[in-house]
């Protein structure tokens, strides 16, 4: 069979061979259109050619893990399972970090579009789905995160809505009847913890309407995320002393995950107070550090590992069965349970606190 060529391509994309050239080399990109760039890649992808630059297995076989830092081991632990998975089944990975930047993620949509690229896995739900979305017609992609349906991409997740219910349902049965939720950045472009949240909320409404949750959040910029090593850490600390001093009332604190749930207890530790006597404490995640003596945090495992490979097998099944991605595609939704871990930082509510 005839090897494709330049002048292939071009005739496809409705262009000059030139044009295809200078596209595939990344030259003079400003002075092409969108959608002729799109349609470059697109016919390149039809026909399988590699620029003579990019041939071989190790440049035709990358995937790309996108995820927003490598400071919290819920990622770092989530990137080594698909990286592990990966080599199994034969695929070089590259990962890169947004720091939740929306720039950051714009450009590395954009390099998901090149056909060196072979697929992409969102270690998150992507901060802007409309622009994921249309890389996902041109490249097999997976993102690994919270239940929505608001995204027609492939998704590995887990329900984090019933995640924060459990966590309630807990400290219900403790008899803890005030609580706090202390979080970074809280808004729809986190709907993981905003899911979290609201799970908190409907199961204190439905089993404990005399009770109340209240909520500490604080904006985290891509600045702060990418220059502050243990911004989650601080947080936590930050927003818990702010608890203790405007919630006395308040007899359990539940952090957004573990790391943030990491920075409360020092803080609670600091005020001179005893968890759980005094206060309980819980976080989501299991990362692995919480399970440290000294620690053994209650916390939601989350099957970090298992998604992590699930998120691999789903995308490299799609690449291997080179899936006419552009034409009708199903999404495929894949639900790992969550499970509540009771550790010993949660207790019954202390003796005398209405």
């Amino acid at each position: 069979m005839k090897k494709p060529t330049i002048k292939d391509i071009a005739t496809i994309a409705g262009v000059s061979p030139a044009c295809v050239s200078m596209i595939l080399s990344g030259k003079n990109l400003q002075r092409f259109s969108e959608q002729t760039i799109q349609n470059v890649y697109q016919a390149t992808r039809e026909l399988g050619y590699l620029p003579k630059k990019q041939r071989g297995k190790s440049a035709k076989d990358v995937i790309l893990i996108v995820c927003p830092s490598l400071m919290n081991p819920y990622y770092t632990t989530l990137i080594q399972s698909m990286e592990q998975e990966a080599r199994v089944r034969g695929y070089l990975t590259l990962v890169f970090a947004t720091y939740w930047n929306k720039n950051a993620e714009r450009e590395i949509l954009e390099l998901a579009a090149r056909p060196l690229v072979v697929g992409v896995i969102f270690a998150m739900i992507p901060q802007q789905p409309h622009l994921a979305e249309e890389v996902s017609k041109l490249v097999p992609m997976v993102t690994v995160g919270d239940k929505t349906y608001n995204i027609n991409i492939d998704t590995v997740d887990v329900n984090n809505y019933s995640a924060g219910r459990m966590v309630a349902a807990h400290l219900i049965e403790l008899g803890h009847k005030h609580i706090a939720y202390v979080s970074t950045t809280l808004n729809s472009e986190h709907s993981s913890r905003v899911n979290r949240c609201n799970g908190l909320k409907d199961e204190y409404a439905h089993s404990c309407p005399d009770g109340s949750v209240t909520v500490f959040s604080q904006e985290v910029s891509p600045h702060r995320e990418l220059y502050v090593i243990a911004v989650e850490r601080e947080v936590g600390y930050e927003l818990t002393k702010k608890c203790l001093k405007e919630h006395p009332e308040i007899t359990a604190i539940v952090a957004v995950n573990d790391m943030v749930a990491y920075g409360a207890r020092e803080a609670l530790l600091e005020s001179g107070k005893n968890i759980p006597e005094d206060i309980s404490l819980c976080g989501f995640d299991n990362i692995y550090p919480s399970r440290f003596e000294g620690i053994n945090l209650t916390t939601i495992e989350h099957a970090i590992v298992g998604r992590g490979r699930s998120s691999i097998r789903l995308l490299t099944d799609k690449i291997q069965a080179q899936e006419d991605i552009s034409h009708g595609k199903a999404i495929t939704r894949m639900e790992y349970q969550s499970d509540l871990l009771i550790g010993d930082t949660t207790g019954p509510v202390p003796a005398g606190t209405t």
